[in-house]
């Protein structure tokens, strides 16, 4: 604890921290929600959960970590499916061969090789009937049926009859269905708004949707008309419009289909605080979101313009910064550089990484090995393997002679956690110790 006493004796293979109660999303993302005093455990790859205090609530027999969405986790036992809540409690028993996280409310859950959907006290709100289904948006789920793809309502309603080849996710109303190797758009009474002449779609963005006819790619509305035919090579939504490309070049038209800037760039990127690296003739530079160029193609690379109104460039081999206006904030000096944080630059010369302010002064010399960012603004260090820590204004504040470093974060109430031959010391963000024990 934060005294230093030993609360809980080692006897776990490994635990989690005691931390934010949390949900996980798609692609492991993490949302803290509200507080628990619970403890996520397990011992010979087995789950459970235990107090605060080190009293067991509920014992190891989880065939893997629960993930949190919407207060409730799926979990296994005994080769069946449940759900327990963040009090480690099972909710809904055990019964199901697969299930997967809810989502507004409701889950998935398949039973004898058929899929339907439970609410959260694991009542069956839409039968398990169907050969596969997807997640509710805008109301609708896509479901499969003896091969043909449907939409059915959080009432488990069939709203529109299977009758696709494949159907996607309702967004501003309407929804990619195909039939044959042919896609286009229905709304949400399965009306066919748009025949599916297309080869290939985007979903609608701000109106529009880039459509494939052939080998050329146009744009159309929700009324099926084609606002742009079908003349580029490509179109993919950036930003608030889109890049097109025609005969090899690229170039970008707006979010209402007008053209901004023609196709006349050997490559582009997307805009970012409101300004796009375009190249041309193996330089790059950059133009504003109404197509001006705002700083002429000079570099041999560039980046994007992030937060603070900095972008890093390359020339010669060497990289430094400019400003909005093209201005040369920092000479292309270093072999590598990092992104502003704080009030800094890392930066890397001679091998080694050092850090720079927004005037390009030294504020710590090359001497490190590698720099990592960390949450609350910090910097890990890194010299022969062992780590050290630099505050945002550039204040050393451990030298590289630990094992591990562990930024602050709500999982370790804002303090700084250092590790040196499996000893742990916390201090707070200025660097000043708070808590050390012999005993761990």
């Amino acid at each position: 604890n934060f005294d230093g006493k030993l609360v809980v004796q080692p006897q776990y293979d490994e635990l989690d921290g005691f931390y934010t109660s949390y949900d996980i999303g798609d692609e492991g993302q993490y949302w803290r929600l509200g507080r628990t005093d619970n403890r996520l455990f397990y011992t010979s790859r087995k789950y459970g959960y235990a107090s605060i205090n080190g009293e067991i609530i509920v014992e190891p027999f989880f065939g893997e970590p629960p993930e949190f969405r919407e207060g409730l986790a799926p979990v296994k036992v005994g080769g069946k499916w449940g759900y327990i809540d963040r009090k480690a409690r099972m909710v809904i028993a055990p019964q199901f061969d697969r299930v997967l996280r809810f989502d507004k409310g409701l889950a998935e859950v398949k039973l004898g090789g058929k899929w339907g959907y439970i609410d959260k006290t694991g009542k069956v709100v839409v039968p398990l009937q169907f050969d596969k289904v997807q997640e509710f948006n805008e109301g609708f789920a896509p479901v499969s049926l003896g091969g043909k793809w449907g939409y059915v309502d959080r009432t488990g309603k069939i709203v529109i009859p299977p009758q696709f080849d494949g159907a996607g996710a309702f967004h501003e109303g309407v929804a990619v269905v195909a039939v044959g190797s042919k896609q286009g758009f229905i709304d949400k009474t399965g009306k066919m708004i748009i025949a599916p002449p297309f080869d290939e779609v985007w979903g609608f963005r701000e109106g529009l949707a880039p459509v494939k006819v052939g080998s050329k790619w146009g744009l159309i509305d929700k009324a099926g008309k084609m606002v742009i035919s079908p003349k580029f090579d490509y179109i993919s939504p950036v930003g608030h419009g889109f890049a097109v490309q025609a005969g090899g070049k690229w170039g970008f038209i707006s979010k209402t289909g007008k053209t901004v800037v023609p196709p006349q760039f050997d490559k582009v990127e997307p805009f970012v605080e409101g300004f796009a690296a375009v190249a041309l003739g193996g330089k790059w530079g950059y133009i504003d979101e109404a197509g001006r160029m705002v700083v002429p193609p000079q570099f041999d690379k560039a980046g994007a313009f992030e937060q603070e109104g900095f972008a890093p460039v390359s020339l010669g081999g060497k990289w430094g910064f400019i400003d909005k206006t093209g201005k040369t904030v920092v000479p292309p000096q270093f072999d590598e550089v990092m992104a502003f944080q704080g009030e800094l630059f890392p930066v890397k010369a001679g091998g080694k990484w050092g850090f720079i302010d927004k005037a390009g002064k030294t504020v710590i010399s090359p001497q490190f090995d590698f720099v990592f960012s960390l949450e609350g603004g910090l910097f890990r260090v890194v010299v022969g393997g062992k780590g050290g820590a630099v505050s945002p204004t550039g204040r050393l504040l451990f030298r590289p002679e630990f094992d591990d470093i562990i930024p602050p974060s709500s999982r370790t109430h804002g303090l700084i956690i250092v590790g040196q031959n499996g000893k742990y010391k916390y201090f707070d963000k200025s660097g000043k110790l708070v808590v050390s024990s012999p005993d761990c």
